[in-house]
């Protein structure tokens, strides 16, 4: 019941008709309905010629021919095809730059507790397995994390890339926060800061309990959507996260029916503000109707019915409108275009598939990025003059490591629209990796010794910063020089040993 009665009132707020001139059109039909039908439906007089008991016997299918006629089937099918035609909607059409999920900051609670083995193998354990089954669940999500014990810390800013969430959330383990404690109110200041420069968003708690205190704050919390899943077995409860009366709680189970009513409730206000969007056109929904249209046409053959109403199913296939050839192989080719076929496949996540599918460049663009064919995304959203192209397609040089180019798709996206959202944070971000890319490149500089041979660029290095080789030959005796890559992947320091230092550091900071 809560998931649905949301769902429900977000849909009878949004629907509507697109061309609702069209439903005028139901006046004479149903008039026409009338009038046939009544005639239809005339009881005839009986003969004083014969019995009435026997004159009853005698005839043939009389009840039956009354309470469903062919003028009842002809005027469902033209209803239906004037509904479609008057355009229902209640979504708009997904902006294909846009996540469909919303922004979401998972706070996850990281204290002794949380070591607990009454969830095997114990609560955090499990509580990382919901998290990765949520990031599966939100693929291309935008993602944050924040971790708390006695002090709140920011883990990961928004990503859609669940992979680099993986090693940091293997990592969070109760040693390596600063403080004992659990400031539950600290983590949400933080969530709460992370979504501001977002459009709509939610923030799920992953936690094994609550201060009461705590639970009256959050409780107080109006403007964001805030959900809670509940680290605990079976008959062992909270006192704080029963105090949790307008923050759904949702208790952990064996399988992820728990991920996905979180994911369910979490993306309800997301899809309140996306529907609030003016920028972005509404969704024609009239095709729906023409799949009962067509079954309930497949009865034209029975006797007696097929001349009533064939002019009318010809009227009505001329309303509904038949969709475009597609020039791809497959049943499916016979009632979608090739843009319909790929929208189905993104919305199912199949990126490689939508990208091959899709025909209109914007859409084609942005799956073949998804799908991680960053060349491929690069050279379509080129011809393109949006600032959501550019933008996309700075990312994808970024996911290239391209990054000056990267540099100047954020700064082509400014130019047309200098309000873009995120353009001027990612310029600064490709930015500060080009100038740490090459003043590393700058101070490992060996210059041209003896023994030095050309290797592989790692990193573009435009303004020839730095040396752009590596040393095959050394002296005998001596250690190898690596590159900045090299070194770093040789670094023996866990993600867990990083973060402490990194919290420990800013907890003396805010000290």
């Amino acid at each position: 019941m809560e998931l649905i009665l949301p769902e429900l009132a977000l849909f009878t707020k949004a629907f509507h008709f697109l061309r609702p001139l069209w439903l005028l059109l139901l006046i004479p039909l149903l008039a026409l309905w009338w009038v046939n039908r009544r005639a239809a439906t005339r009881v005839q007089p009986m003969s004083d010629r014969i019995a009435p008991h026997l004159q009853k016997a005698l005839t043939v299918g009389d009840e039956g021919r009354r309470w469903y006629l062919p003028i009842d089937h002809a005027t469902l099918i033209l209803t239906l095809a004037i509904l479609g035609a008057s355009g229902p909607s209640w979504t708009r059409q997904v902006d294909p730059f846009l996540a469909k999920t919303g922004p979401l900051v998972i706070v996850l609670e990281v204290t002794s507790s949380m070591t607990s083995p009454d969830l095997p193998p114990d609560r955090l354990e499990r509580a990382k397995f919901k998290i990765r089954d949520l990031l599966d669940l939100r693929a291309g999500g935008r993602t944050a994390l924040v971790a708390y014990a006695g002090t709140a810390h920011r883990v990961l800013p928004f990503t859609e890339d669940p992979q680099v969430m993986l090693p940091y959330l293997e990592g969070l383990q109760p040693e390596v926060m600063p403080d004992d404690g659990a400031n539950a109110l600290a983590a949400l200041d933080l969530a709460t800061n992370l979504l501001e420069a977002e459009q709509a968003g939610g923030i799920l708690f992953v936690l094994d309990g609550l201060d009461t205190g705590d639970a009256r704050e959050i409780n107080a919390t109006q403007d964001t959507a805030i959900a809670a899943l509940a680290m605990l077995p079976e008959g062992v409860g909270d006192q704080g996260l029963d105090l949790l009366t307008s923050v759904p709680v949702i208790r952990a189970t064996p399988n992820d029916a728990d991920v996905a009513r979180l994911d369910r409730l979490l993306n309800t206000d997301y899809r309140r503000a996306m529907l609030e969007n003016s920028e972005q056109p509404w969704e024609d929904r009239g095709w729906w109707l023409a799949i009962p249209a067509v079954l309930l046409a497949l009865i034209w053959f029975r006797q007696g019915w097929t001349m009533r109403w064939s002019a009318a199913l010809i009227a009505m296939m001329a309303v509904m409108g038949t969709p475009q050839t597609a020039d791809a192989d497959g049943i499916a080719d016979w009632f979608l275009t090739p843009d319909q076929q790929g929208y189905r496949a993104y919305q199912n996540k199949d990126f490689q598939v939508a990208a091959d599918a899709f025909v209109d460049p914007p859409w084609k663009g942005h799956a073949l990025y998804r799908a991680g064919r960053y060349d491929e995304a690069i050279e379509v959203l080129g011809r393109l003059d949006s600032p959501e192209a550019s933008f996309t397609q700075g990312l994808a040089h970024i996911k290239n490591r391209q990054y000056r180019d990267g540099v100047r798709a954020f700064e082509i996206t400014l130019q047309r629209d200098p309000d873009f959202p995120g353009a001027a944070q990612n310029l600064q971000t490709a930015q500060e990796i080009v100038e740490y890319v090459e003043a590393t490149r700058e101070a490992s500089d060996t210059g041209e010794e003896a023994g030095i041979g050309a290797d592989d660029v790692v990193f573009d290095n435009e303004a020839a910063r730095g040396a752009e080789t590596l040393i095959e030959q050394q002296p005998t005796g001596e250690a190898p020089i690596l590159s900045t890559e090299q070194w770093m992947n040789t670094v023996d320091t866990s993600t867990g040993d990083f973060l402490r230092m990194r919290f420990q550091f800013e907890a003396n900071a805010g000290q």
